[in-house]
């Protein structure tokens, strides 16, 4: 069997996945296997381009899927009313300038000075007296603005130009989130890099799960910025809404006519609605990937992964190579996570966990073909069909084998409640055996 009609039947077998749901079960969900599939396999993409094409093991994966999210809240949300009509939020920006400030000032003198006692006495005398004075800016300030509305608001919105009344007017700026997702991510990646790409690959590991974890703290608990555990619910959309469809005369003509309730058509619209634009910038960051992989730069950074030291001797910039790389890598899972976010219309940071953004991709990628751009888009849709399906196959399968035992039975129940965990017990399987049969993935690099 040629190499393309292996790949072929892959997608086809995922195809078939996907029309079997939509028949068993009902299309709504097999809409939503696909959206979130594709956001998966965004999230594969930018690992690879991160482990596959460069050896970097991120694990910190979680923390730039949540500054997606976050920046989508930033930008599409209207400013909360009276955080900036006083002098709450403008003092805020304000202690984040003075911050970022001081900090360029104490990095500036390091570079400046020569080294010696007066160089380290300027660098901790700069940042103590501009910690303090950013403090004294910043905690009245937060003050103020989380105690307006805090059952509402209590945080300073975000950019959205509708305002309060007419915010869901302008879906467009979830797009713009997006874009601004990656920016977010990519910065982040950038502070982070520069600071830890310089450890192995075990140090660096350790350094992106302590960071990942550290913005996710942030989220939980700084209110003022996204309301923290309190949640932002009712973002607007870059699609219709099902109420406005189901108030459309044209609309609902139209699902009748084909037969099908207008309810359940605004719902099958809206998300083939996402479906289109999450394919579109799958298709996007695909041809950019694999433009990346074939190019100079690509056949470069894979030499730098198979052998560090013989491309620093010929001359490469090594730690460069893998900031760029890394940086690239996590503006992409910012874009993920700032799909996610508007298709779950919420932004929830106690929702964000190691197990479902890191370790479920890093599976993703390692099942699909690290290396191979088309794997990790395959790992994406098949990890994520099975992560959503085995516990309901799962439970229909004990109650199946415990149908012929008795009623109360301690045997029976067991078997049916552990049906709960046969999600992690299936990704443990697959795993293993692709680890076995298949070491390199579904489809391998070349």
């Amino acid at each position: 069997m040629s190499e393309t009609t292996r790949n072929t039947l892959y997608f086809a077998l995922v195809a078939v996945l996907l029309i079997g749901t939509a028949i068993f079960q009902s299309a709504n969900t097999a809409l939503f296997i696909l959206n979130m599939g594709l956001i998966s396999a965004i999230m594969a993409l930018g690992v690879n381009l991160q482990w596959g094409f460069a050896g970097l093991f991120n694990v910190g994966v979680m923390g730039f899927v949540a500054l997606g999210g976050l920046a989508v809240a930033l930008t599409s949300m209207p400013p909360a009313p009276g955080a900036w009509a006083s002098s709450g939020g403008p003092m805020i920006v304000l202690a984040l300038a003075f911050g970022a400030a001081t900090v360029a000032l104490a990095v500036y003198v390091q570079k400046k000075m020569a080294a010696g006692r007066a160089k380290i006495f300027a660098t901790v005398g700069i940042l103590v007296v501009g910690f303090l004075i950013y403090r004294a800016i910043f905690d009245p300030a937060v003050g103020f603005v989380e105690a307006i509305n805090p059952a509402n608001a209590g945080n300073i919105g975000g950019l959205n130009p509708g305002g309060v009344e007419n915010f869901k007017a302008h879906g467009y700026m979830t797009i713009l989130g997006w874009g601004f997702g990656g920016l977010l991510a990519a910065g982040a990646a950038w502070v982070i890099g520069k600071t830890a790409l310089g450890l192995r690959s075990d140090y660096l590991a350790i350094a992106t799960l302590g960071i990942a974890e550290i913005i996710i703290a942030v989220m939980k608990n700084e209110d003022w910025l996204a309301r923290g555990v309190k949640n932002i619910i009712g973002m607007p959309r870059p699609v219709p809404y099902e109420i406005d469809l189901q108030n459309s005369e044209s609309f609902v003509a139209n699902a009748n006519a084909i037969g099908i309730d207008p309810v359940t058509a605004s719902t099958l619209w809206v998300k083939l609605g996402y479906s289109v634009l999450f394919t579109i910038v799958l298709v996007v960051i695909f041809l950019m990937a694999q433009a990346a992989l074939k190019s100079p730069w690509g056949r470069m950074m894979r030499a730098i992964r198979d052998n560090e030291v013989a491309a620093e001797a010929m001359g490469k910039d090594v730690t460069n190579r893998h900031l760029q790389i890394f940086i690239l890598g996590s503006a992409v899972c910012g874009i993920a996570g700032a799909m996610m976010t508007t298709l779950d219309s919420q932004l929830t940071p106690g929702s964000y966990q190691p197990l479902r953004f890191t370790f479920l991709i890093w599976v993703m990628v390692i099942v699909g073909g690290s290396g191979n751009n088309l794997g990790a888009v395959l790992g994406g849709f098949v990890i994520w069909f099975f992560w959503v399906q085995v516990e309901p196959i799962g439970l229909w399968l004990m109650q199946l084998i415990t149908s012929g035992m008795a009623e109360g039975s301690a045997l029976k129940s067991h078997l049916i409640d552990s049906a709960a965990h046969m999600r992690l017990l299936t990704m443990g399987l697959i795993l293993l055996l692709v680890l076995r049969f298949s070491p390199r993935g579904l489809i391998p690099e070349k």
